[in-house]
């Protein structure tokens, strides 16, 4: 062999090792990994039956717009007297498709006061989640 074909043949097979060592500490990686507190993806499958209205609210991401005490960040409104404008069916309703609601005065202002920030649709969600946000939500 000549010298530029055991330079080619070295860095194959260290580039082989590596990705095989990627490869392995990926997968350790992702069993030790627990869900992420940020919006779950349709296809991430993690068992939200035993967790409150509050976890599911940070499992969602909620927290992301709203402010970990709901009290509203610069990306979405404090989170209070919820109970003031939606039955319980409405707001499980609007957490499944916002758009719907963004012709009614309050979301009109709600558009003005953050631009460029649209609130997720959650129609991916199991309807029993929402729920528990939406009892959660009304009973603050």
């Amino acid at each position: 062999m000549t010298k530029p074909q055991i330079w080619v043949a070295s860095f194959l097979m260290l580039f082989v090792i590596l990705f095989i060592l990627g490869r392995v500490t990926k997968e350790d990686e992702v069993l030790r990994k627990s869900p992420p507190s940020g919006m779950l993806g349709q296809s991430e499958q993690v068992s939200t039956e035993n967790l409150s209205g509050m976890e599911l609210m940070s499992v969602f991401g909620c927290a992301d717009c709203h402010g970990t005490d709901l009290k509203g960040t610069t990306k979405g409104p404090e989170l209070k007297n919820i109970a003031d404008h939606f039955s319980r069916q409405e707001l499980i309703n609007y957490l499944r498709n916002p758009s719907s609601f963004m012709n009614s005065e309050r979301f009109k202002k709600y558009r003005e006061q953050y631009p460029q920030m649209l609130m997720p649709s959650f129609n991916n969600k199991d309807v029993k989640d929402l729920g528990k946000i939406a009892d959660y939500l009304l009973s603050r």
